[in-house]
Parts: structure tokens; C-alpha cells; sequence
């Protein structure tokens, strides 16, 4: 059980990591409002362009290997704080950048600085919270989160028109280094009196390669991580780069209305991230068949950027991307999942070992989407609608197997119940 004042703290806790969460959306989705800032300021191609947004999803990515053991033998709070510094370097440096290398190195040390974040908060919860409340937690901290992606939308698109492109990414550079101080000196990893599964008795610890041979060797893992790539590659492939483009140069959206578009999306997702735990107890009984519907619905709307959203009056469009966000935070599910599946005392590695496949299907998808898009131009330079389109095609894709794939994954809910 846990007191009064172990569940008033654990809150305390919960707000100041939300605040530096919020600071790693707002770094993820931040270049789709300011790509054609930043691509005419360093002369970049969209080759170029998607290979800067990939590079701190590559980097994200590589660094969950090594974060995961980290995080269950030094704890969540040194992890994050010593994280946190990086981050916010890498935010200042990249808000002076002059050239194309010197962004790369910036985006180098934001992927390294933000990769800890989420799965040492999450390992972080396991011990303040129990299994029951894990899925309700996790999905209001992504929602919370999410307020980041808010940012990176309109009101980074004000900003930009009021203050300029560099001024507005060196503020928040700023704020990384305010909410990473509150984070060493608030933050605790664990209450006095353990609250582990409710009750549950905490597992004996296993060595950094028996804790990755267990995750690595459950059949249900790798088709929870295929549908987890494909999940946020999509999701990211529109809200992270490409769907600021898509709206201005296929659409012919300003850079304003553009904003509001990719905020709806993020409203979306914060409310549909509120509600997840709800309907997968409430409606589905289940997190697997919460998590697959909810992306079968994603696939469908993702096929929208074949064509049909092109020529729909702002106010239906703004719908779509809201039902979009809707669609995404089911995403949110393959926490708790993963959660279930394996013992709390290799849970840093477990969430970090699924987040590795999270942050690969961000970083490839926007890259090759970068790719099809400056090939097609190259062929048919007057087709920038063809050229978009073919590059959609690729998180579509990737999408329907990913999602036919899940069908045959185990349903872990009566273990997290």
C-alpha cells in the first residue's frame, strides 16, 4: 500500500516530469512548422531536410540499448537529469546553427538528451504506481506530453512570425535547463514503501543479458514492436516533417493554417490519450484489441494522403486531423502491454527495448518519405501532388502488414487486469 503523502509526492513527481516531456514533443514534431524556415536558412534539400528531422530519431533510437540498463541499475532520476543536460545544449546550439553539419550535431545531442524520458518515467511509475493504474497513468502522461506537440503546431508558427525561427528553438532551450534542474532536485525514483504490481513481490534482479534474452525471446514482443514501428512512423510522418509540407505545397495552406491543421491532430491524440484506458477496460476488455483497432482506423485515414483530403473545405480537413490524432493515441496501449509481459525489475529494459522499434519507424519513414519525394521532383519536377503522395504510400504500407501481422499476438489483459 502507499500513504497520503506517498500518493501526494508521487503526483508532485508526475507534473515535473510532464513538464520536461512536454519539451521532448515539442523537439519531435517542431520541424514540420519550420521547414521551409530552416531549409532556406541552411540551404537544404528535402533529401537533406528529412535526413535532419530522421537523424534524432536514429540517435533516439540507438541510445534505448544502452538506457535501458541504465535506468534499472542508476534510476530514473540521474538518467534523466544527466540526459537533460545534453538536451538542452543541443537545443541552444541548434538554435544558432549556420550550416547543415553544425544542425546535425544539434539534433545528435537533443536525440541522445530526450531518448531516456519517457521509458525512465515509465520504469519510474512501475514503482509508484500498481499494474492496475499503470494504463490509466501512462496515457495521461502522453497526453500531458502531447501539450509539447500543441506547441510545436500553432503556436510555434506565432512564435516564428513574432520572433523568428532561432530566438523561439533557443528559449526552449532555455526551459530544457530549468525543468532538468527541477528534475534532480524533486524527482525520486521509488517511494519508501513499494507499491510494486499492488502488492507483488519484486522479481530477483537479472543481468543485463538474461534481462535482453527474455524480452528478445517472446514471439509476442517482436509483433507488439512491428506494429509499434509502424504505428509512429505513420503518426510522425505527419505530425514530425512531412505533413506541414503536404498541407502547404499540395494543399497550398499557409504556414498558419498549416499549424492549426497539425494541432487538431495533437488535440486528438491528447484526448484520445485521456480516454484510452477507459475504452480498452470499459468497451474492449482488452489492450491488444484496443491497440489493433485503433490502428486499423489509422491505416484507413492514412490513406487519405493518396488524394481524397486534397480538395476538402478547411473546416472538414480540420475534422480529419483530429480523427487522425484520435486514431494515433491508441498507440499509447503498447505500454501497459509491454508492461505485462515482463517483471518489473527489467522493466526499464523491456520498455526500452520496445521503444527502440518506436523511434526506428519515425526516423526510416521520414527518411525514405524524404527520399521518394526528392526522386519523384527530380523526374517530374512539375508533379510535387505525385511526388507526395508516392512518398504516403510508404508508412501506408508498412501499416496494413504491421497490423495484419498483430492479429496473431497473445492478449495480455488478464495478467495486467
Amino acid at each position: 500500500m502507499i500513504d497520503a503523502r506517498q500518493r501526494r509526492q508521487r503526483w508532485l513527481i508526475f507534473f515535473i516530469l510532464s513538464l520536461i516531456y512536454i519539451l521532448v514533443y515539442f523537439y519531435r514534431v517542431s520541424l514540420a512548422v519550420v521547414a521551409k524556415d530552416v531549409s532556406r536558412d541552411l540551404n537544404l534539400t528535402p533529401a537533406q531536410l528529412g535526413s535532419l528531422s530522421s537523424i534524432l530519431f536514429y540517435v533516439y533510437a540507438a541510445a534505448q540499448i544502452p538506457l535501458g540498463p541504465m535506468i534499472d541499475r542508476l534510476g530514473s532520476r540521474v538518467v534523466i537529469s544527466g540526459c537533460g543536460v545534453l538536451t538542452a545544449i543541443g537545443g541552444i546550439l541548434f538554435s544558432q546553427a549556420g550550416n547543415m553539419g553544425q544542425a546535425l550535431a544539434a539534433r545528435v545531442l537533443i536525440g541522445i538528451g530526450t531518448a531516456s524520458v519517457l521509458m525512465a518515467t515509465f520504469s519510474l511509475f512501475s514503482h509508484w504506481f500498481t499494474k492496475k493504474e499503470f494504463g490509466r497513468v501512462s496515457g495521461f502522461m502522453v497526453a500531458v506530453g502531447n501539450m509539447g506537440n500543441l506547441a510545436g503546431t500553432a503556436p510555434l508558427a506565432l512564435a516564428v512570425a513574432w520572433i523568428g525561427w532561432r530566438n523561439s528553438f533557443l528559449a526552449i532551450g532555455v526551459m530544457q535547463a530549468l525543468a532538468t534542474v527541477l528534475v534532480f532536485l524533486l524527482v525520486r525514483d521509488r517511494p519508501s514503501m513499494a507499491v510494486e504490481g499492488g502488492g507483488e513481490p519484486a522479481p530477483a534482479k537479472m543481468g543485463m543479458l538474461q534481462a535482453w534474452k527474455h524480452v528478445t525471446t517472446n514471439r509476442d514482443f517482436w509483433l507488439l514492436a512491428g506494429l509499434a514501428f509502424a504505428w509512429y512512423g505513420c503518426y510522425l510522418a505527419v505530425q514530425g516533417l512531412w505533413g506541414g509540407p503536404y498541407l502547404m505545397e499540395v494543399l497550398k495552406l499557409t504556414r498558419e493554417e498549416t499549424g492549426r491543421m497539425l494541432m487538431f491532430t495533437s488535440i486528438g491524440f491528447i484526448c484520445g490519450s485521456l480516454v484510452i484506458d477507459t475504452v480498452a477496460r470499459k468497451l474492449f476488455h482488452s489492450y491488444r484489441k484496443t491497440f489493433l483497432c485503433g490502428q486499423i482506423l489509422l491505416l484507413v485515414l492514412m490513406v487519405g494522403f493518396q488524394g481524397p483530403i486534397d480538395r476538402l473545405p478547411l473546416l472538414v480537413l480540420g475534422v480529419y486531423f483530429f480523427c487522425l490524432g484520435l486514431a494515433v493515441s491508441s498507440g499509447v496501449m503498447i505500454y501497459p502491454i509491454n508492461r505485462s509481459m515482463f517483471p518489473v525489475s527489467i522493466v526499464g529494459t523491456a520498455l526500452t527495448s520496445i521503444n527502440l522499434f518506436v523511434l526506428l519507424g519515425a526516423a526510416s519513414v521520414q527518411q525514405i518519405m524524404g527520399v521518394v519525394i526528392d526522386a519523384v521532383g527530380k523526374t517530374t519536377p512539375e508533379a510535387t501532388v505525385q511526388a507526395f503522395h508516392s512518398a504516403f504510400m510508404v508508412p501506408v504500407g508498412i501499416q496494413a502488414v504491421a497490423a495484419a501481422l498483430f492479429f496473431f499476438a497473445r492478449d495480455y489483459w488478464e495478467k495486467s487486469a
